[in-house]
């Protein structure tokens, strides 16, 4: 099927969903669930083949984001079950007035449409978009990487065969067979076919989106996330938030790219760093007063600006934490920073003043996602403003409209 066929049924199928009640797209997401699990081996199989063939194209760091294990299965079913047990959102009444005139005018939660979403490496994407796209009311079109084409099919082939089974469309769930830029860029320009595209993966694949959609477009996911550790930060806590944001998996959006250290604790604080890094062999890329104090590699002119999605951690010396704020304005892509401190006015200045979607005080950057923030899963996590922002749940993928009763009123 082309992808222009596969946008035409996709569209086709937006009522369908539109009018699916809450009980009913909840029996769906338990059924999609179920078959996840009942389809283990060949999704596993399939993944295999996936893996295999990435191992000479991409990092050991990228081949954990592709693969798929039992737990993690176990994992994607349990988050389809998380989204049946959230709030419905759809129907959901905005604000209600009644005008002197007497017309009631009432503004209403309604899903978008047709998403379409275009992501890299991670088959667990494939089920956590086509079950918020479901929840939400609305038909979704994944388009995944070439490298995990085979783990997405089997994927989507199982979620479909839930929804045939209680007998619905299967086309409120489509995959893109086509992984050339040729289908990326039909999906940027679908307008009238796509009521809103989502990026979900590098920095290339989100510019190219941003810069060349005609179609309703978020910016999500590119992640130069910072921890500044305080003069005045607990250097126990501080060694574990930075350890964990940096090495429990440091392919994700959210790991930490860079880390602040205050002046006055630097000469304590980065040994005790340095040896607690070791034992994930981080590289550390030093500024000029860094490397004064522990080993390492010259900080080059872009290591403040790169997302490493790797062992690798660039470390500043910076005088207070004005220079902290000064520092992640001026290199942070406004997914998530945090401050390590028990000084409650510098955790308040931090917070009032970096500009980012997600700003920790005392905890890791690794907790901005859409599970672990309550929302089941996410779509992707926004850095822009207008509109969603943060970890994209169910209520950042509808929409509203006005219904405004009357009973013969005129202008």
């Amino acid at each position: 099927m082309t992808t222009d066929q596969l946008l035409c049924e996709a569209k086709a199928a937006k009522a369908a969903a539109a009018a699916l009640s809450t009980e009913k797209k909840n029996e769906l997401l338990c059924a999609m669930a179920d078959s996840l699990v009942r389809h283990e081996k060949d999704i596993l199989l399939a993944n295999d083949q996936d893996v295999e063939a990435a191992k000479a194209t991409i990092s050991s760091v990228m081949i954990d984001r592709l693969r798929l294990t039992k737990e993690r299965i176990a994992s994607m079913a349990d988050g389809l079950r998380a989204v049946a047990a959230l709030k419905d959102p759809v129907g959901d009444v905005l604000s209600q007035i009644t005008r002197p005139n007497g017309l009631v005018i009432r503004k209403v939660r309604v899903p978008m449409g047709v998403v379409a979403i275009i992501y890299e490496s991670r088959p667990n994407v494939t089920a956590d978009a086509a079950a918020l796209a479901l929840k939400s009311g609305n038909v979704c079109v994944l388009r995944g990487g070439k490298e995990a084409i085979h783990s997405n099919t089997a994927i989507v082939e199982a979620l479909r065969e839930a929804l045939r089974e209680k007998g619905v469309p299967e086309t409120f769930i489509n995959l893109v067979q086509d992984t050339t830029r040729a289908s990326a860029t039909q999906l940027m320009e679908a307008r009238g076919m796509v009521d809103l595209l989502i990026p979900r993966g590098g920095a290339g694949l989100i510019r190219a989106c941003v810069e060349n959609a005609k179609v309703p477009c978020i910016e999500t996911g590119t992640g130069i996330c910072h921890v500044y550790v305080d003069k005045a930060a607990d250097l126990d806590k501080a060694v574990r938030i930075v350890y964990n944001a940096k090495t429990s998996r440091p392919s994700v959006c959210n790991a930490e790219e860079v880390c602040l250290v205050h002046r006055e604790i630097a000469p304590v604080f980065l040994p005790r760093l340095k040896e607690a890094l070791d034992e994930k062999q981080v590289e550390l890329r030093l500024c000029p007063e860094a490397s004064t104090i522990i080993p390492g590699t010259p900080a080059g002119e872009k290591d403040f600006d790169t997302e490493f999605l790797d062992y690798i951690l660039a470390i500043k010396v910076v005088g207070d934490v004005t220079e902290a704020i000064a520092h992640i304005a001026a290199h942070s892509t406004g997914h998530s920073e945090a401050i390590v401190t028990e000084d409650k006015s510098a955790a308040a200045l931090f917070c009032a003043q970096v500009d980012s979607a997600a700003v920790y005080v005392n905890a890791s950057t690794r907790f901005t996602d859409g599970g672990e923030f309550g929302l089941g899963c996410e779509m992707g996590i926004s850095t822009q403003k207008l509109g969603a922002r943060g970890p994209m749940g169910l209520c950042e993928l509808t929409s509203y409209k006005y219904i405004i009763e009357g009973d013969g009123q005129i202008r």
